[in-house]
C-alpha cells in the first residue's frame, strides 16, 4: 500500500492551472516520474474517503477524459481494493485514453460504465473526476445533465482539483457547476478556490503534497497567494525594548464635517491599536467640538481646505495619511487629496476620496506620478471601483491588478474576497473575512489598520494585506454580533497571537 498522503493546508502561494501545468513538467525535469504524481493524486483522494467513510460504502466515481479522470481511476482502484463498492463513470470511451490517464484505466480492474445519471441514486460518496481546473469552455451534454442531476441529489461530493465546470483561475461558474462539501487538489491551491463563486463551490479544500518539489515556484515566478501572516509577518515592526513612540510613527486621519465626523474617529482609532504611536485626527473648525468630546488618546488639530492641511504635512513626522471616510464627495475633497499626494507622507484613499476622482481618472493618476512614492493604498469595494476605473472585464483578481497598474498605487479591493493588488503584479487573496463584517464603519477601520502599519514603515502591499487579513481575523475571533466599533479594541487580542507565532520562528 502507498505511505499516507502530506497535507499542505498552509501553502500560500496560489497557481493559476496553465502554472500548475508548468509546476507539473518541472517536476518531471527533476526527476519525478508523471505517473507517479497521478498515483500519488489517486492516493490522497482514497485516503480522504477513507477517513470519512467505512469499508463498503457504495461510491461512484466520475471520471472525464483528461488527467483528473486518470486520477479518479486511481483512486477507484485504492478503493476496491479497500472493499469499498465503486462504480466507475467514464465521460467517452476508454480506447480514446491518452498518455497517463489512459495507463490508469488500463490498470483498473473493474467494470467502465458510461454516465448514466439513473445510476447514481442509493450513494454514500461521488467522486467528481469530470473535469479539471483548466476548463475553458461551459460544460454541456450528457455531463450537463450528470452535474444536474448530482446536485439534486444532494448526495455527498468530493471534487478533484476543482468541482466540473469551475474555472480555476477565477473561481468563476462557466455553465453548470457541480456543488461540492470537499475539493482535494496537488501541491498547492488555484485562485479559484478562494474567489467567488467558487470558494463556496469547492466546500473545504485540502491540498496534498504529491511529490512536486517546492524548488520548482520561482521557476514559475508566482505572483498570487493567499494573503497571510506567511506572505508579510516579517515586514511588521514590533515595538522593541528602549524604543518609544515617536519610533512607531505618527498617523493622521482627515475628518468630515460635524455631521460626519464617526467615519473619521473609527479610523484614528483603527490606526491606534494597529500600533502607530500616536494618532491625530485633522478636524475642519467645524466639527472640532464634536471630535473633541470623543477623543482622548488620540489627539485633534483644526484645519481649514487644502492649505490648512498643507500645513499640518509640513510637520515630516506625520508620515501616514487616511483621507476620505465621512469626507463629502467632490472638488473640496479631491483637492485635500492631492494635497497629501504632495507630502512625503505615505496615505490611503477610502470611500469620498475615490468617489470625488470617479469621471477623472488621469487627475488621480497625476497626483499619484507626481508624489514620487510607493506608498499609497487606494481602497475601494466594487462600485467605488467601477466609478473610479470604470468597466474592468475579468475576475476581482483580473481587476484589482488592472486598478494597481494604471494608478500606481497598491489596490485593495473589498469584499468577501478582498484582493489586494501593487503596481508590480504581486497580489493576494484574502480568505478569512466572515459575513458578520458587512456592518457600517468596518471599512473605515481597515483604513485605520493600514494607515497605522504605513506609519511603523511597512512597506503599502505588505501594509494592505496584513490589516485585511487582522481584520478578518478580529472579526472572525469576535464572532457574531461585531460592530465596527469591536474591530480596534479586539484587534490587541489577535495580535497577541500573531506576535507569539512571529517570535516562534
Amino acid at each position: 500500500m502507498a505511505n499516507e498522503t502530506v497535507w499542505l493546508e498552509g501553502g500560500h502561494e496560489l497557481l493559476t492551472p496553465a502554472e500548475m501545468g508548468k509546476a507539473d513538467r518541472l517536476a518531471v525535469t527533476h526527476g519525478a516520474k508523471s505517473l507517479d504524481l497521478m498515483e500519488a493524486a489517486g492516493q490522497a483522494i482514497a485516503e480522504i474517503v477513507r477517513n470519512r467513510l467505512k469499508p463498503g460504502s457504495r461510491i461512484a466515481v466520475l471520471c472525464g477524459p483528461g488527467n483528473n479522470g486518470g486520477d479518479g481511476f486511481v483512486a477507484a482502484r485504492l478503493l476496491k481494493r479497500a472493499s469499498y463498492d465503486v462504480r466507475l463513470f467514464l465521460l467517452g470511451e476508454k480506447a480514446d485514453l491518452k498518455g497517463d490517464a489512459a495507463e490508469m484505466a488500463r490498470r483498473f480492474d473493474g467494470p467502465v460504465r458510461k454516465l448514466d445519471p439513473f445510476q447514481l441514486e442509493s450513494l454514500h460518496l461521488i467522486i467528481d473526476g469530470l473535469f479539471g481546473a483548466g476548463l475553458s469552455r461551459p460544460i454541456d451534454g450528457i455531463a450537463a445533465e450528470i452535474i444536474a442531476a448530482v446536485n439534486d441529489l444532494k448526495t455527498p461530493v468530493l471534487a478533484i482539483d476543482v468541482p466540473s465546470g469551475l474555472d480555476g483561475a477565477t473561481g468563476a461558474a462557466l455553465g453548470p457547476v457541480l456543488q461540492a462539501n470537499e475539493t482535494v487538489t496537488f501541491f498547492r491551491r488555484k485562485p479559484g478556490h478562494l474567489l467567488f463563486p467558487g470558494r463556496a463551490l469547492c466546500g473545504t479544500v485540502h491540498v496534498a503534497d504529491i511529490g512536486i518539489p517546492a524548488s520548482v515556484l520561482p521557476e514559475i515566478g508566482v505572483t498570487t497567494f493567499a494573503n497571510g501572516p506567511a506572505l508579510w509577518r516579517t515586514a511588521l515592526r514590533w515595538p522593541q525594548h528602549g524604543g518609544h513612540k515617536y519610533a512607531r510613527g505618527h498617523a493622521l486621519v482627515v475628518s468630515g464635517p460635524a455631521h460626519a465626523t464617526g467615519a473619521a474617529r473609527l479610523g484614528a482609532r483603527g490606526a491606534l491599536r494597529a500600533g502607530a504611536g500616536l494618532v491625530t485626527v485633522a478636524s475642519p473648525f467645524d466639527a472640532v467640538d464634536v471630535n473633541a468630546a470623543h477623543l482622548t488618546a488620540i489627539m485633534l488639530k483644526p484645519f481649514e481646505g487644502p492649505e490648512g492641511l498643507t500645513e499640518i504635512l509640513t510637520d515630516k513626522r506625520k508620515n501616514a495619511v487616511l483621507v476620505g471616510p465621512g469626507g463629502g464627495v467632490g472638488e473640496a475633497m479631491c483637492r485635500l487629496v492631492e494635497a497629501v499626494l504632495r507630502s512625503p507622507a505615505a496615505a490611503v484613499l477610502d470611500a469620498d476620496a475615490l468617489t470625488s476622482f470617479a469621471g477623472d481618472l488621469e487627475r488621480l493618476q497625476r497626483a499619484i506620478g507626481g508624489s514620487g512614492k510607493r506608498r499609497v493604498v487606494l481602497t475601494p469595494h466594487d462600485g467605488e471601483f467601477a466609478r473610479l476605473f470604470g468597466d474592468v472585464p475579468g475576475s476581482r483578481l483580473d481587476r484589482a491588478r488592472h486598478g494597481a497598474a494604471v494608478s500606481g498605487a497598491v489596490v485593495l479591493l473589498k469584499g468577501a474576497d478582498t484582493v489586494i493588488a501593487a503596481p508590480d503584479g504581486r497580489a493576494a487573496i484574502n480568505a478569512n473575512a466572515p459575513p458578520w463584517l458587512a456592518t457600517a464603519g468596518s471599512g473605515d477601520v481597515l483604513g485605520g489598520f493600514i494607515t497605522g502599519l504605513l506609519a511603523q514603515g511597512v512597506p503599502a502591499f505588505e501594509a494592505a494585506a496584513a490589516a485585511a487579513w487582522l481584520h478578518g481575523e478580529v472579526a472572525s475571533d469576535f464572532g457574531p454580533g461585531l460592530i465596527a466599533e469591536d474591530l480596534p479594541d479586539h484587534l490587541p487580542r489577535v495580535l497577541a497571537h500573531l506576535q507569539d507565532g512571529v517570535q516562534s520562528l
